[in-house]
């Protein structure tokens, strides 16, 4: 068959001038049609994943209708198959209607009849091939780089994934900057019954007392212009919060009260339905938030469902090497280099290094040994019988990496803490390789 549309009808019929008639009118219709006198040529040339829909007569030498929809529901059960039947054929359409035939057509039928029944299959055809696609992903996004690993407590992480998106209850993440906090929301979005609806994230830290409420709820009218709030893009979806934590106390009695009653209710008598799944993840202890009178204990209970936490790297750090070989490998990739040969220096600098970053700064660094930027260490240099400047100065570096992961790369904020000047500063992040960008979220 020729390259394939997403209008695309395969006909079986025995009948020569019922078959030209039928694919001339379809093909006025806008379909690409594919024709076969009988169903052993129409099986032989039946692709995988076929986007389209079958049509085909019961009554046939050799294999019939109801023995070629037989050996479709074998190969794919998704595929839409309608039957075209004389009057005593009814019966037996019947049943394969049972079995699970899309539709079957009458004969004498119309053609605006056929018609809409072919588009009905088709719609639903793309709607499986849709969620085949997104299981598929789902597949592809549990075993990207964060909850790459063999440690109890991420292989334990990856085990629950599953579970935990079909629950279709609340969860809050826990962890620190670059865990993959928000790909694991992601995650449990496309893994979800949710996942043909909206993921729709929010920085909770960006959000004022003064604008916050007409962000997430819009201004007490159910017509949206063009900038829709949160919820309501959300409804039937998932909703991210991040940086619970960090949001502003007037905002909280309203997130409360949308999150118990499932709709939001305006400033006059108008409202919405905001069915929606919410994921919220925090850097910070929220319970400790709570105890200090900074959180809501109500809002906390009911976002606090089910709650994971995501290990830091210096917890889990007979994983480092196996990720930063899987960050090595996606970095040839993407930069079109060959993969750096990982001797006993590297591996060592790997293993030695804090990772405030977490998983984040592994990926930059193991980038920037791929692109050829990290030559001193690649090349074999140990750090094992370091001079005491040189300790010093990987002591500086936590100390400013540490500092950054607290103001979340905010650079007026970290000079402020360190009581150091601008130039100075920027000064000691290009001595020392830091990038202040993987540090903001």
């Amino acid at each position: 068959m020729n390259a394939l549309s997403a209008r695309s009808v395969i006909l079986v019929d025995d009948d020569d001038e019922v078959r030209a008639a039928v694919s001339q009118s379809l093909e006025l219709a806008g379909f690409q049609v594919a024709a076969f006198m009988g169903a052993s040529a129409a099986l032989a040339s039946l692709p995988q994943d076929f986007p389209g829909v079958i049509v085909t007569d019961i009554r046939m030498p050799d294999i019939d209708g109801l023995q070629l929809f037989a050996s479709v529901r074998q190969r794919d059960a998704g595929l839409p198959v309608i039957l075209m039947t004389g009057h005593g054929d009814v019966p037996m359409a019947v049943r394969a209607l049972r079995d699970g035939a899309h539709d079957f057509i009458a004969k004498p039928f119309s053609t605006d009849h056929l018609i809409g029944s072919i588009e009905r299959g088709l719609e639903r055809r793309e709607l499986e091939l849709e969620n085949r696609r997104l299981r598929a992903s789902v597949a592809d996004a549990v075993s990207q780089s964060p909850f790459v690993g063999e440690t109890p407590e991420i292989v334990q992480l990856r085990d629950s994934i599953s579970a935990i998106a079909e629950a279709d209850l609340a969860v809050l993440i826990e962890g620190e900057t670059g865990v993959g906090k928000g790909l694991l929301a992601q995650i449990l979005h496309r893994a979800s019954k949710r996942r043909g609806r909206k993921f729709i994230a929010v920085d909770c830290a960006a959000l004022s007392p003064e604008n916050g409420l007409e962000q997430l709820f819009g201004r007490g009218d159910s017509r949206f212009g063009t900038d829709q709030p949160k919820f309501a893009g959300a409804h039937r979806g998932t909703l991210y919060l991040d940086s619970i934590d960090r949001l502003a106390q007037p905002l909280q009695p309203a997130l409360l009260k949308a999150v118990e009653d499932q709709a939001v209710v305006g400033s006059g008598a108008s409202s919405y339905p905001a069915d929606v799944r919410m994921i919220a993840s925090c850097r910070s202890d929220l319970r400790r938030l709570v105890e200090d009178g900074r959180f809501a204990e109500d809002l906390f209970y009911a976002l606090r469902v089910v709650r994971v936490s995501i290990p830091p790297l210096r917890e889990r750090r007979a994983d480092i090497p196996l990720l930063f070989v899987h960050f090595l490998e996606e970095a040839a990739v993407q930069l079109k280099r060959p993969v750096p040969r990982i001797n006993d220096a590297l591996r060592k600098h790997i293993l030695e290094q804090e990772w405030l970053g977490n998983v984040r700064e592994l990926r930059s660094y193991a980038f920037k040994v791929c692109a050829g930027l990290e030559r001193e260490v690649v090349s074999g240099a140990s750090s094992g019988d370091a001079s005491l400047a040189d300790r010093v100065s990987r002591f500086e570096a936590s100390i400013i990496r540490s500092v950054l992961r607290d103001c979340r790369g905010n650079a007026g904020q970290a000079m402020a803490l360190l009581q150091t000047p601008r130039k100075t500063f920027y000064d000691k992040l290009a001595r020392h390789r830091i990038d202040i960008a993987e540090y903001r979220s």
